[in-house]
């Protein structure tokens, strides 16, 4: 079989720990071309996986003939990338969150529809095996009715994760757009989607900038959602942990779940019972040492275009996560609860 075709847009850190690494270890896709405005970027990322390097994304969607774009820029571009390589007949695979607006999602969404192509959105906590299971056993009825959750994610910001450390796009509202919320918290709001099978129908928030310095956007941010069955729960999505959090807790009629809140076992179910049962999982992706591992997300989305397959975070998946965070940014300027129901799909 022929190999698909990449080229990948962006090669700063995400692109460096897990799209570049990931589809180099995939056999049925070859690196071909690689695109940085920095170009060194670039450069150093042909030195270790080969492929034609390029300054500009039209550029090089222009000369290649590529199957598939990974779009790993910061998160103003996510959309005009996209929409462009959309456009051009190839295959996307952007990160999240998605788009800094609904008419700019709406628009990634219709251009890869037009084009026949497929769109996927890099929300890689649904490829988590702890959150699977855990989806299997809300979605088998075994833990009863739920009635509550928790989620978080917070780490100590993404200078110690970016390529440009402190100077990093991420500060930068321009360029990011959003803070925490955008790098952190649509992780979880995409994650409790999927987890509780329904959508997030009413957000209320309080969003501020309180640990980080010389920047615009938000870095701590707590949430109250509701779903459209009544479930209501919090969501913090914070830069100012000192230590990683990544957890969250279903509360539910039959059983208590803790995902990713034990550092030996991923996923611990207590059953009103008495009974708790432990499953070793494996690890969580971390920003800590060595803790960057496969994420599946890449070769999920080779494997859909291969076997033309639907992905599983597609772009209507990725705007109506993304609308959770859009809700929570009004909520916290208006001082209102926000109604996402007639935004949603």
């Amino acid at each position: 079989m022929k190999k698909l075709r990449v080229g990948v847009v962006g090669c700063g850190s995400i692109a460096k720990y897990r799209h570049l690494p990931e589809y180099h270890a995939n056999k049925n896709v070859e690196i071909v071309a690689l695109c940085d405005v920095v170009k060194e970027r670039a450069d150093q990322a042909s030195e270790q996986y080969g492929g034609k390097t390029y300054e500009s994304y039209k550029e090089m969607i222009d000369s290649e003939e590529l199957d598939i774009v990974s779009v790993c820029t910061p998160n103003y571009l996510h959309a005009p990338v996209s929409i462009y390589a959309s456009n051009a007949g190839v295959n996307v695979l952007c990160e999240k969150p998605m788009a800094t607006s609904k008419e700019e999602a709406d628009e990634m969404i219709a251009a890869a529809k037009a084009a026949g192509k497929k769109l996927m959105i890099a929300h890689n906590q649904r490829f988590v095996p702890s959150h699977q299971k855990a989806r299997k056993l809300i979605e088998s009825g075994e833990v009863g009715k739920i009635y509550s959750f928790r989620t978080a994610f917070g780490h100590p910001g993404p200078e110690g994760w970016s390529v440009d450390g402190k100077d990093s796009w991420f500060f930068r509202k321009e360029e990011a757009f959003i803070g925490a919320m955008g790098d952190l918290g649509v992780h979880k709001s995409d994650l409790l989607r999927y987890l509780l099978g329904e959508e997030i129908v009413e957000v209320g928030a309080f969003i501020e900038t309180s640990a980080k310095e010389n920047t615009d956007v938000d870095d701590t941010a707590v949430c109250v959602l509701k779903t459209e069955s009544g479930i209501v729960g919090t969501l913090a999505a914070s830069w100012s942990y000192k230590r990683e959090d990544n957890s969250t807790i279903i509360y539910a009629e039959k059983a208590v779940l803790r995902l990713e809140d034990d550092p030996t076992h991923s996923l611990v179910v207590q059953y009103t019972t008495g009974e708790t049962v432990r499953y070793e999982l494996g690890k969580i992706q971390s920003n800590d040492s060595g803790g960057q591992t496969g994420s599946q997300v890449i070769d999920h989305f080779v494997a859909s275009i291969i076997e033309n397959t639907e992905v599983l975070v597609d772009g209507n998946e990725g705007k109506n996560s993304l609308l959770v965070i859009l809700g929570a940014l009004e909520s916290n300027e208006t001082k209102q609860i926000v109604n996402l129901k007639e935004e949603l799909n």
